[in-house]
């Protein structure tokens, strides 16, 4: 009896542990399951944070792209602008040069008319007024428009504002002085319209003291 109960009892225990190894080679597998399903889902779930991680970044630099064009295209809108106003302005200034230009022949001629005619004569008299009140009138339009005279006389010699016609040595007068104005200059909106021609002052010549 004792042999047949060992034996039986050794089988049965054969059989528990055929039955435990099955049990745990079902849970491993089960478990070995689950965990490449949810490896699978983690890679799922990885690869859509990838996506939206990408698409993120591919939308914060269409952000930056498109604020830098707005950024330019509006720093080129007040460039337009600015360079507008500044020929407007140009326009506005110096849109009466060549009107300008043509009534200093008038001027001239004026001032040639006074200067040349006989004033020890009381006959000319009512003539020299009306030129010279005509004269003035002129002179006084054209300032109102900005355009003023350049009349250097005695004063430095400026190459900017007056065209030098000749030179002459005067005693007593520094050298490059402007010692005669043949024709006054302008200016218009302090841009030069016609410069003054003049008479300019030289140097004496050096002298030698060696010989």
């Amino acid at each position: 009896m004792t042999n047949e109960s060992t034996e039986n009892k050794s089988a049965e225990e054969i059989a528990a542990d055929q039955l435990a190894a099955e049990i745990i080679e079902q849970a491993e597998e089960q478990v070995e399951v689950q965990h490449e399903h949810a490896h699978e889902a983690m890679s799922e779930e990885q690869e859509k944070i990838n996506e939206l991680e990408l698409a993120l970044a591919a939308a914060s630099s269409t952000v930056a792209d498109q604020k830098d064009s707005v950024i330019r295209a509006k720093a080129e809108v007040d460039n337009v602008r600015r360079r507008a106003a500044q020929d407007v302005e140009k326009a506005r200034k110096f849109a009466l040069e060549k009107f300008a230009a043509e009534m200093l022949t008038t001027v001239d001629n004026l001032e040639r008319a006074l200067q040349s005619i006989d004033k020890d004569d009381e006959r000319n008299t009512a003539i020299i007024e009306g030129i010279d009140l005509t004269y003035q009138g002129l002179l006084a339009s054209l300032e109102k428009f900005a355009i003023k005279a350049i009349d250097p006389q005695d004063q430095p010699f400026n190459p900017e504002l007056h065209q030098a016609m000749s030179m002459q040595e005067v005693e007593g007068v520094p050298a490059n002085t402007v010692i005669a104005v043949m024709q006054k200059g302008y200016e218009l909106n302090g841009r030069l319209i016609r410069p003054a021609m003049v008479m300019v002052s030289k140097a004496k010549p050096s002298v030698d003291t060696t010989a």
